[in-house]
C-alpha cells in the first residue's frame, strides 16, 4: 500500500521515487483521473535524472485540444517494486495517470490532511 494526502488545494499528492542509471529523486505528484498516461515530470526534473529519451507521442487534453508530448523512460518506486514506465515531459507539476494506477484501488479522503491510499487490488 502506498499513502499520501490532500493538499489545501484538494489535491490528491503521492511521492513517487523516480530512478534513471544516475540518480534517484523524491517527486510529490497530483494524482489525475483525467491523464491515461504514467507520469508526468518538467524538463529540469528529466534532465537532472537523465532520463533516456523514448521518442514522441501525440496526446488529446480536456479541451480537445491536441499536443505533442516528448516521452522518456525511467524506474518508478511503486508498491514497493521497481517498474519501468514512460514520463512524459511537461511544464506543469508532476502528474500522476490511469496507467500508473492500473489494478490498483485508489481512496481519496476529500479534506483538507485527508489520506490518500493506494492499494494494490487483488
Amino acid at each position: 500500500m502506498m499513502q499520501g494526502v490532500v493538499n489545501q488545494n484538494c489535491e490528491a499528492i503521492l511521492p513517487v521515487v523516480v530512478k534513471s542509471s544516475i540518480t534517484t529523486q523524491l517527486v510529490d505528484a497530483i494524482i489525475d483521473t483525467g491523464f491515461s498516461g504514467f507520469l508526468t515530470l518538467p524538463s529540469k526534473v528529466i534532465s537532472d535524472l537523465g532520463l533516456t529519451w523514448k521518442g514522441r507521442d501525440l496526446a488529446i487534453l480536456g479541451d480537445g485540444a491536441s499536443c505533442i508530448f516528448f516521452v522518456y523512460i525511467a524506474t518508478v518506486i511503486w508498491d514497493g517494486q521497481y517498474r519501468k514506465i514512460d514520463i512524459n515531459e511537461s511544464e506543469t507539476v508532476p502528474l500522476i495517470g490511469m496507467r500508473l494506477l492500473r489494478g490498483y484501488d485508489l481512496r481519496i479522503q476529500t479534506i483538507e490532511g485527508g489520506i490518500v491510499k493506494v492499494e494494490a487490488l487483488e
